[in-house]
C-alpha cells in the first residue's frame, strides 16, 4: 500500500486543498500511477504524510467514491475502482498545461496566477468534451489523408473518419441523417468544394487545415550562408507545395529557394543536382544518398499543422459539443418531469 508518487499540497496556494489532492489523485489513477485494485493509504496516513486534516482527506475521498474513481470495501479500506473513469487524452491535457504554465511564466505569472486567473475569467465557462469526437478528414490522396489524421490524433480527442475528396458526395449522401461528425476538416485548396458538398441537409463546420515547415527548419535556412540553393522534395504534391510556401513565406533573403519537387528518382535526382541544401520529407531522405554528392545539405522536415488551425477547431468542437446540450433550464424541467413520471 503506497502512497501515490510525488503527491503534495500547497497551504500557501490560492486553490482549496480538497481541490488540490483530488485534482491529483484523479491525475494518478488516470495515467496508471495507482493501479486499479490497489488499495490507498488510509484516511489518517495520508492526512499524516501531507500534513493537512482528516476531515480533509475523508471529503476527498467521498468526491473520488462519487465519481466513481474509487470504492469503499468493508474492512478493508479504500481502492482505486476496477474501471474508474477516464477523461479523453491524458498526454495531451498534461502537454497542454505545461505549455501554459510555461507561457504564464514569461508572462510573470506563476501556476497559481495562471489557475486562478482561469477560474475568474467570466463569460468563457464551457461545459468539458466528454469522450472522443467524430471528425471527417477529406483529402485527395491517401498519404495526406494519413498524414493529416495522424497529427489531428495526436493533438485533439478526436477520431478521425478519411475519406478521399472524389468519394465524399457518395459518403455525404448516406450519411445526411446521420449527423455522427462534430466538423469536417480538409486543406485551403479544397475548402469551397467540401463546404458545397456538405451542404445538403446538413449542419457541420468545414475547417482548413494548414501544414507548415517546422520552425527548426527556418532557423537552419537563416543560418545558411548568402547565395545558397535549396529545393524541396515530399511524398505528395501537396506536402511539397506546403514546404516551398511555408519557406517562401518567410520571406528570408540569404538563400534562393529554386524549386520542388516528388521524391521519385528521376525528378529529386535533378533537384539535387542544382541544390546545396535540400529540405524533404523522411521518405526523399532516405534516397538523396544514392542521389546528390555528400556536400548537399539535408534537412529532414515531415511538416507540422499549424497551430492557429489546431484552435480554430477545438473552438468549433467544444462550442458544438456545447449546442447539442440541453440548457441548464432545460434539463432541470426534463428531470422534474421525469421525477414525476417515476413518482407516479
Amino acid at each position: 500500500m503506497k502512497s501515490p508518487p510525488r503527491l503534495q499540497v500547497d497551504a500557501r496556494s490560492p486553490i482549496p486543498i480538497r481541490r488540490q489532492l483530488a485534482e491529483q489523485l484523479r491525475h494518478f489513477i488516470e495515467g496508471g500511477g495507482v493501479a486499479r485494485d490497489e488499495a490507498l493509504p488510509s484516511i489518517r496516513e495520508l492526512a499524516g504524510t501531507l500534513g493537512v486534516n482528516p476531515n480533509t482527506v475523508a471529503r476527498v475521498i467521498e468526491d473520488l467514491k462519487q465519481g466513481g474513481y474509487v470504492e469503499a470495501r468493508r474492512g478493508k479500506g479504500v481502492f482505486v475502482a476496477a474501471a474508474p473513469p477516464a477523461r479523453p487524452s491524458p498526454r495531451l491535457r498534461e502537454g497542454f498545461l505545461q505549455e501554459v504554465v510555461l507561457r504564464g511564466a514569461v508572462l510573470g505569472m506563476t501556476a497559481d496566477d495562471v489557475a486562478v486567473g482561469v477560474l475568474s475569467l467570466a463569460g468563457i465557462r464551457p461545459a468539458a468534451v466528454r469522450g472522443v469526437l467524430e471528425v471527417l478528414l477529406v483529402e485527395c490522396s491517401v498519404a495526406e489523408l494519413d498524414f493529416l489524421a495522424q497529427e489531428l490524433e495526436a493533438r485533439l480527442p478526436v477520431h478521425v473518419e478519411k475519406v478521399l475528396l472524389g468519394d465524399l458526395a457518395a459518403l455525404a449522401s448516406r450519411a445526411r441523417r446521420g449527423g455522427r461528425w462534430r466538423a469536417a476538416v480538409t486543406s485551403f485548396r479544397h475548402l469551397q468544394e467540401v463546404e458545397h458538398q456538405l451542404q445538403g441537409g446538413r449542419s457541420i463546420p468545414v475547417i482548413a487545415l494548414l501544414a507548415v515547415a517546422h520552425l527548426e527548419t527556418l532557423h537552419r535556412l537563416a543560418r545558411l550562408p548568402a547565395g545558397s540553393r535549396v529545393g524541396v522534395a515530399a511524398a505528395t504534391t501537396e506536402a511539397a507545395d506546403d514546404l516551398q510556401h511555408s519557406i517562401a513565406d518567410a520571406d528570408l533573403s540569404n538563400f534562393a529557394l529554386v524549386g520542388a519537387c516528388l521524391d521519385q528518382a528521376a525528378a529529386l535526382g535533378r533537384l539535387v543536382r542544382r541544390v546545396d541544401v535540400l529540405v524533404c520529407s523522411t521518405a526523399a531522405a532516405a534516397r538523396v544518398p544514392r542521389l546528390a554528392s555528400p556536400a548537399v545539405e539535408v534537412i529532414v522536415d515531415d511538416r507540422a499543422l499549424d497551430r492557429r488551425a489546431v484552435d480554430q477547431l477545438a473552438g468549433v468542437l467544444v462550442q458544438h459539443d456545447a449546442d447539442r446540450l440541453p440548457s441548464r433550464p432545460a434539463a432541470q424541467k426534463a428531470a422534474r418531469a421525469a421525477s414525476r413520471g417515476a413518482a407516479g
